[in-house]
């Protein structure tokens, strides 16, 4: 760990004031390496109360600690603090990359969703992240990644904090109505074997965000609007425990019990033409049916749907 990674990791687990002096000694450094600590921890978004004769003390925000994560995930974690997109940064590294690998940033300069999309990046208060997997194997043998990891984000906010958010298919997390988290899966075949040899899932979650632009503030929220009760080194170590150690046939339950769309009136268009219907299933694929005004049912691989009930 850095400096003010390790000063960070050992004030946030302390109620009240830490002086100078004694980081200095258990750190074995001096009072002017912990000031400097300080500072960067500022400068990264951490507010800290600095009061002479006592010490210093975190009143809001938290660090990414990749290390941290690392050890409680037991895979390689790695933080890009310059990060264009954390999918580019696993995308970069897929040859070196041995076994899944989690990539972090604490903002995105190019963050793209589904259909290459830009999409917000605050600069401080949001997770952006991308698990790098090598599964190797054929295209009808791929797991229904997109739908674990969106069940996997839904469970572990629920586990830490007790708020309960829904998954509109087949991507996006909403909470009290709007968009706090989305979720974009990119897989990479071999055209010698045929094989998916690769599979880059990214997430992006708006954990404390309170800087929305205007266009889209009325549609985007944030999982917290006060003080967070957990960090988001908790979040991010809970979905992926979560994605890495719950069977896959769990996850996709969990995916069914919180949609937004079933037994919902849905609209979609395909080669310019509106459909509407009531969305009835969601496959184990991650295909959604959809029964049609006219009493046919289509089945959904992608796209993007609207609830005709609230948007």
């Amino acid at each position: 760990m850095k400096t003010y990674e390790k000063i960070y990791d050992y004030l946030q687990n302390k109620d009240d004031y830490i002086s100078g002096e004694t980081l200095a000694k258990e750190f074995e450094l001096s009072r002017t390496a912990i000031w400097k600590a300080i500072k960067t921890l500022e400068e990264k978004g951490v507010k800290i109360d600095s009061v002479k004769k006592r010490g210093y003390k975190i009143i809001s925000g938290d660090l990414l600690l990749p290390e941290v994560i690392a050890k409680e995930l037991k895979i390689p974690v790695t933080i890009n603090e310059k990060s264009e997109s954390t999918q580019l940064d696993a995308k970069n590294n897929m040859e070196f990359d041995k076994q899944s690998h989690l990539y972090l940033a604490p903002s995105q300069e190019k963050a793209k969703g589904r259909f290459g999309r830009q999409f917000f990046a605050s600069k401080q208060g949001g997770i952006y992240m991308s698990l790098h997997l090598k599964p190797n194997v054929p295209f009808e043998e791929i797991k229904p990644y997109t739908l674990m990891v969106a069940s996997s984000v839904v469970k572990a906010i629920s586990r830490l904090t007790g708020i309960e958010t829904d998954i509109k298919w087949v991507n996006d997390i909403y909470y009290n109505g709007k968009k706090i988290a989305g979720i974009l899966t990119e897989a990479i075949s071999s055209v010698e074997t045929g094989l998916i040899t690769d599979v880059i899932i990214g997430v992006g979650i708006n954990f404390y965000i309170t800087d929305f632009p205007n266009a889209i503030s009325q549609k985007a929220g944030s999982l917290f609007s006060s003080q967070p009760t957990i960090t988001r080194n908790e979040l991010i170590t809970e979905i992926w425990k979560l994605f890495l150690t719950i069977p896959e046939k769990d996850l996709v339950k969990v995916y069914k019990e919180k949609s937004l769309v079933l037994n919902k009136q849905v609209t979609f268009s395909e080669n310019d033409i509106e459909f509407s219907g009531l969305a009835i299933d969601i496959t184990n694929q991650g295909y959604l049916l959809v029964k049609l005004d006219n009493g046919q049912e289509k089945l959904l691989r992608s796209g993007e749907i609207s609830l005709s009930s609230w948007e």
